[in-house]
């Protein structure tokens, strides 16, 4: 096996166990937003924080901080990141009180900061040189041969940050995400809830994207919770379920990629695609079941 090889043989092994790595690092971090996610309907907002990441790769671009792999150093990472977080704020501000249609702030976010990004890209370009720029299609779907130690170590400290921050406001947060009504009966500061979540989501984003690419890393924020959500309404069964679809993902996609040649990310996305179709064909089947036999349903 191809995989085996990869990770096994010391010059490869150098090459390909960071991404790796820091690939569990996202699957765990992702599980655990990805819920919430699906849950508050935040799939298109974490579509619009994704590609304004595009615009922090063109302002690092033009100061001349990334390689020709799309690789971003420690202070790439944070320009990137507070990019990130000012467009979710900005999505937030914009459609406070109604006054902008959520989708529509989403999309006014969205295309100023692919636009943003597609300037600055092209003239860090010619100012630099290719050498010195930025892939598009690294940046686009990720590179796991580009990624370093470096890159795991932030990847597991992002890991931990959003774990401890999750696991800090569990309460108010499980009582926002599954139960609005009594999160508001109990007096849960839902705005206080809303931009907590907007910080984490840039946070994951900036942080998928390295092995994910822009384009995919929504993916890793949206099919492990929608794929859990199918098969369990419990809150416990369903984090769970979401952790062990992540990782089956992104161990199943690098196998993928490693035996068909495959881009990393597309491959991670493939096999969570794979897993949400199956869990929605399980349900299929099982609701056939109940309606033929209700009485077995119901004794369920």
């Amino acid at each position: 096996m191809k995989t085996l090889f990869y990770l096994t043989d010391p010059a490869m092994r150098e090459i390909f166990l960071p991404g790796v790595v820091t690939g569990l690092a996202i699957a765990i971090m992702c599980a655990a937003l990805s819920v919430l996610v699906v849950l508050k309907r935040l799939a298109f907002v974490g579509q619009g924080i994704s590609h304004a990441a595009f615009g922090g790769a063109g302002v690092v671009a033009t100061l001349g901080w990334a390689s020709a792999t799309g690789a971003l150093s420690f202070g790439a990472f944070g320009v990137v990141f507070g990019f990130c977080l000012l467009a979710a704020l900005a999505i937030g501000w914009l459609s406070l009180r109604g006054k902008t249609e959520a989708d529509t702030a989403i999309g006014i976010v969205l295309v100023a900061s692919m636009a943003l990004g597609a300037v600055l890209l092209t003239r860090a370009a010619r100012s630099h040189g290719a050498s010195r720029g930025v892939s598009w299609e690294s940046f686009l779907f990720g590179s796991m041969d580009s990624i370093t130690w470096a890159d795991a170590m932030l990847g597991w400290g992002s890991t931990l940050l959003v774990g401890l921050t999750l696991w800090a406001v569990r309460r108010p947060l499980v009582f926002w995400a599954f139960d609005p009504v009594v999160a508001r009966a109990v007096g849960v500061r839902e705005p206080l809830m809303s931009l907590i979540m907007m910080a984490l989501l840039a946070l994951a984003t900036v942080t998928a994207m390295k092995l994910a690419g822009v384009v995919l890393a929504t993916a890793m924020l949206v099919l492990p919770g929608a794929s859990a959500l199918l098969l369990s309404r419990r809150s416990t069964v369903v984090l769970w379920a979401a952790l062990l679809i992540a990782l089956s993902g992104v161990i199943g996609g690098v196998v993928l990629s490693f035996e068909a040649d495959w881009p990393t990310g597309p491959s991670i996305v493939v096999v969570l695609s794979g897993i949400f179709a199956i869990a929605r064909v399980v349900v299929a089947i099982q609701s056939r079941s109940n309606r033929a036999n209700p009485q077995a349903g119901a004794l369920q």
